[in-house]
Formats: structure tokens, C-alpha cells, sequence
């Protein structure tokens, strides 16, 4: 297999055994070349490792497992259009197109990163995933968010410490429009309280690849319902000066171990079941959706909200605008 990388998970070779984004080998090279291979020694680990950096966990661990699907169908780095066009095919009545897109985009990179011709590029392969989101593309399912109406149906049912906890998780997700990889990663030092309310010192998003940071600020509320009083009586309450913002809690008390970002998700579910809300249409992003979409019900301008939730485009905010404000001068209510 001169030149191509094979779905070989078990061998020692360390060019194999390092098969993920940003550390395809290609085989051929230390086949034909030994000394070649032998002069650029560790320098494949340098590169890759500055690749590695340059995406996000979640990212990574995503590109990795659909290059993974890739190999095991039988496909190989580098590959020509025309099998990833029939790789595309194939997998198109098993896999939404929305998750066959992104295995494409996976495999994309395992060709750029190592500087390998793109086949993702080529027409044929764009005409045949084009014709797959045609034949079996479906109405993307939005976001259902929490409302303001809705969080204070639920924070009445929190209790114990377990309650303090989740209240202030809940009101601060809500409040700085976080997602729930963001609010799991903070940690106390993460938190500033200052005369005005607090900052959240958010180190790293899904938005932010480089790294540069982004401060948050969360005023004082004005109701019981005040997420700076709700991070301050957890803190208080759990003695944490450091580490994990929000950590687990069992039946012993804090265990300073770092809630996952599915326990976000699960404790949203849980306390909407509580309300009577349909929990099942609740996720961790309930409450990102929900701030957004709250805020534009509340009147709070475009860019006052972009500002709150780090959005670098319009696009995916207006959506939240359009669900928030679609009653307001409706062309319909203006005329019957």
C-alpha cells in the first residue's frame, strides 16, 4: 500500500499507532525513503503537535472518529475523489447528511494538514454531497430554550447543596449565555467579583481557537432570581477557593471533581421534567438559547446581546432573534 494509510489500529509502528487528525502518516514515505524518515525524525511530532493545538478538544475528537469511519470502510489517506464520492454514497442512507458533511470535512483535513491534495475539492465530490442533502436533507431541529418564565418555574425545586449548586450553574449558564463545555471549564479563579456584579474570565471557547480569552460581565439581578448571589452562596456554601467551579456532588458532599459537559444537559432535563416542562426537548444549550432569546423578548439591542454571547457572525444569532421577536409586528397580526 505505497503512499496510503491503512486502518491498522493494533500495529507498534508509532507512525501507525498515531492515527488520528493531524498525525496521518503517509507509509510510503518511510518505505521508499528510510533515511529520509531517519533524518526528520521527530519532526512529524512537532508539527503535529502545533496542529493538535489549533482545534478545539470537542473538534478534534470529532474529525478523529469520522477519519476513523473513513479507514474502517475501507478508505485510505491520501484518496482520490472518486472513492470519497462512493464513500459518500455509501454512507448516505445510514448517516444524516448534516453528519456525512462533516466526516467529509474530517477527511479534508487529514489530507491538508499533511499538505495532500484535497479531494473534497473536486466537483464530482461537491455535486454528490449536494445531491445527498437534496434526497435526505431534514429541517434542522432547533434548540428548544429556556425562557426567563422558564427558569423561574424551576429554581424553586432546587434544594440541599446539590440545589445551591445547580442554581447557581443554571443562573450563571444562563446569564453569561454559556455553553456547556464553557460552564463545566471554569474554575474559581475564572470567577471576579467586583463592585458592579461579576466577570467571567471565559479562557477558551468553541468561538475562540486562538486562545485569546473573553471577559463576560454579570451585573447584579434584580430579582431573587441573581446569578452573582448564586455563585457567591455556592462558593460560600461548598468552601471551594480553587479548582472546579462546579463540581460533583454525592451524598458526602463536594467532591471536587469536574461535572461533565452531559451533566449539564442532564440537570437541565431534570428540573424542567420537575416543572412540568417536556424535558426532552431541553439540552445543555437551553441555556445559551434562552438568555439570547429572552434578551430580545426583554428589548435588549442585537449588538448588546452578541456582546453578552460572543457570537462572531449574525447568522446563527438571528435565529434566537427571529424565535424571540416572530410575534412582534407580525404581517399577519397587522392584518386580520
Amino acid at each position: 500500500m505505497d503512499g496510503h494509510l491503512v486502518a491498522d489500529f493494533t500495529s507498534d509502528n508509532p507512525q501507525l499507532t498515531l492515527l488520528k487528525l493531524g498525525h496521518v502518516e503517509v507509509v510510503g514515505t518511510a518505505v521508499n525513503n528510510g533515511q529520509g524518515m531517519q533524518s526528520l525524525a521527530g519532526r512529524p511530532r512537532m508539527v503535529s503537535a502545533y496542529i493538535t493545538a489549533a482545534l478545539a478538544d470537542n473538534s478534534r475528537r470529532a474529525y478523529q472518529g469520522d477519519l476513523q469511519d473513513f479507514l474502517l470502510w475501507g478508505g485510505q489517506v491520501p484518496c482520490s475523489p472518486e472513492m470519497l464520492a462512493q464513500y459518500i454514497a455509501e454512507r448516505a442512507g445510514v448517516h444524516s447528511p448534516h453528519t456525512i458533511t462533516r466526516r467529509v470535512v474530517g477527511i479534508s483535513r487529514a489530507h491538508t494538514s499533511k499538505g495532500l491534495a484535497d479531494p473534497a475539492k473536486n466537483d464530482l465530490v461537491r455535486v454528490v454531497l449536494r445531491g445527498v442533502r437534496k434526497a435526505h436533507g431534514k429541517p434542522q431541529r432547533q434548540v428548544v430554550p429556556l425562557l426567563r418564565e422558564d427558569l423561574f418555574a424551576i429554581l424553586p425545586l432546587m434544594h440541599g447543596t446539590k440545589g445551591i449548586r445547580d442554581r447557581a450553574l443554571i443562573l450563571l449558564g444562563f446569564a453569561a449565555a454559556l455553553r456547556r463545555s464553557e460552564l463545566v471549564a471554569l474554575d474559581v479563579q475564572d470567577l471576579e467579583f467586583v463592585k458592579e456584579g461579576l466577570v467571567v474570565h471565559l479562557r477558551k471557547s468553541k468561538c475562540d481557537q486562538e486562545s485569546e480569552g473573553r471577559k463576560i460581565a454579570i451585573p447584579w439581578g434584580r430579582t431573587s432570581a441573581c446569578p452573582v448571589k448564586a455563585v457567591q452562596l455556592w462558593l460560600d456554601h461548598a468552601q471551594i477557593s480553587s479548582g472546579a467551579a462546579f463540581p460533583s456532588v454525592n451524598k458526602s458532599g463536594v467532591t471536587g471533581d469536574r461535572l461533565t459537559a452531559q451533566s449539564v444537559a442532564l440537570i437541565v432535563k431534570t428540573y424542567a421534567h420537575a416543572a412540568g416542562l417536556p424535558a426532552r426537548n431541553f439540552s445543555g444549550h437551553s441555556l445559551r438559547a434562552g438568555l439570547a432569546t429572552s434578551a430580545v423578548q426583554a428589548g435588549a439591542s442585537i449588538l448588546k446581546i452578541k456582546e453578552q454571547t460572543g457570537h462572531k457572525s449574525d447568522a446563527m444569532l438571528y435565529r434566537y432573534v427571529r424565535a424571540g421577536n416572530q410575534f412582534v409586528d407580525n404581517a399577519a397580526g397587522l392584518v386580520l
